[in-house]
């Protein structure tokens, strides 16, 4: 595609970027046929190719309108147009620059604007934790809306004690140890049966998704930096083989560290370092696997498993999941149809959008429901939490399973 950028932006960082990925695109539209929004919608605008062409026309010099930030906010990133592209276009990263541009020329209506300010400093604050507590306590009197955004309480169980040679760090997340306990702790549990110890550095935080995706780059930027700062002595010792995530969303967003800090002098080779070392957890299935396969219980009965937009398509990890619980004895099953599609939560987007993420939600449950499974697993906290409050069904971590078919969580 052939761009002529503004002076504005020309010669710039985010221009010179934008420019090399919007010159790949070809616009032949494949990826409007994968795109969940323009699936719902209908509407050239809330496809990937219209989307482009909003960001080419604002960075080529046109003014962008309140119509403009809307299609940017309807956008998912959820990258199946990734996927989907021939021609290799970085999408995500295309309209986090767009949106970017587009917020400092555009301004919010001031409640539209208050909420996304209170979701970007809440989520990743040490506060969350108890606010998470006091909602939990008061749960069965919130309105129903509220009520599908905090979770039962539940118990993490132990964390294991014994100390091993392998060592992988751990990134504990901003919300999972409030919503979902269990997950890092059956994680822990799991690496340990494997020989594997699991090490929480405590001032790791936020990867900075959530700062970075609602338009505070910034803001995402000095979290990235506090995390690398806070495992760069291990890492630099050696001392861990692996930086293991266990939050698809999490995973992708520091597997991009090299690539959002590149021109950071004293954190670019850092960055590259972290993220060259970041493993999703089930990167790590391979080697489990055969170490833990003549322990597994594998209770029966189908379990449906949604793969996240973050795992299949942000970091291109697929089947991996399937593969290896399979190999355990689990009948894991994937839906037929549209397991590529987006199950609308999408970080905060279940909040900002919530007619489309609740549309994408039902859709994708009524495929998996299809199925007929005693349970439905995932792979991050966000999509697990989403499901869960429209379904009956439980929804949990394949780690959490897969620590109950050990016997690890019994003892926890």
């Amino acid at each position: 595609m052939q761009t002529e950028l503004a002076p504005e932006f020309q010669g710039t960082p985010e221009g010179q970027e934008a420019e090399a990925i919007l010159r790949k695109c070809v616009h032949c539209g494949f990826c409007t046929a994968t795109c969940p929004t323009y699936q719902l919608l209908g509407d050239e605008l809330d496809g990937p190719r219209g989307r482009i062409y909003l960001i080419k026309q604002v960075l080529e010099g046109k003014a962008p309108t309140r119509s403009t930030q809307l299609h940017l906010d309807r956008c998912l990133t959820c990258r199946n147009c990734e996927s989907t592209c021939p021609s290799g276009v970085q999408y995500g990263h295309l309209v986090d620059i767009g949106r970017k541009i587009v917020d400092e020329k555009v301004s919010r209506p001031a409640l539209e604007g208050a909420l996304r300010w209170t979701l970007k400093e809440a989520l990743p604050s040490p506060l969350f934790g108890p606010a998470m507590k006091l909602g939990q306590s008061v749960r069965g009197l919130l309105p129903k809306k509220l009520k599908a955004k905090v979770p039962a309480p539940q118990p993490a169980g132990e964390w294991p004690a014994r100390s091993h040679a392998r060592k992988m760090l751990m990134l504990a997340g901003c919300v999972q140890p409030s919503m979902a306990p269990n997950i890092n702790s059956a994680t822990a549990r799991v690496l340990d049966a494997a020989g594997i110890e699991a090490v929480v550095a405590p001032a790791a935080g936020c990867c900075g998704a959530v700062k970075f995706h609602l338009n505070d780059q910034k803001g995402g930027k000095v979290q990235m930096r506090a995390n690398i700062d806070a495992w760069w002595p291990q890492v630099e010792s050696g001392a861990v083989e692996a930086i293991v995530m266990n939050a698809s969303g999490c995973g992708v967003t520091v597997r991009e560290y090299g690539h959002l800090l590149r021109d950071e002098p004293a954190y670019a080779q850092k960055a590259a370092r972290i993220s060259a070392l970041t493993r999703d957890l089930s990167e790590l299935l391979p080697d489990l696997v055969p170490l833990l396969k003549d322990r597994v219980k594998a209770p029966p009965g189908v379990v449906a498993y949604h793969p996240p937009c973050t795992l299949q398509h942000g970091q291109k990890l697929r089947g991996g999941v399937e593969e290896g619980l399979r190999a355990l004895g689990f009948d894991i099953q994937v839906a037929q149809y549209e397991s590529h599609l987006c199950c609308g939560s999408a970080g905060t987007y279940s909040v900002l959008q919530p007619e489309l993420a609740f549309a994408l939600r039902d859709r994708k449950l009524g495929h998996l429901d299809a199925m007929r499974p005693k349970a439905i697993i995932s792979a991050n906290i966000g999509c697990i939490t989403h499901l869960q409050s429209g379904s009956a069904l439980p929804v949990r971590h394949w780690v959490e399973v897969l620590d109950e078919a050990l016997g690890l969580s019994a003892r926890a």
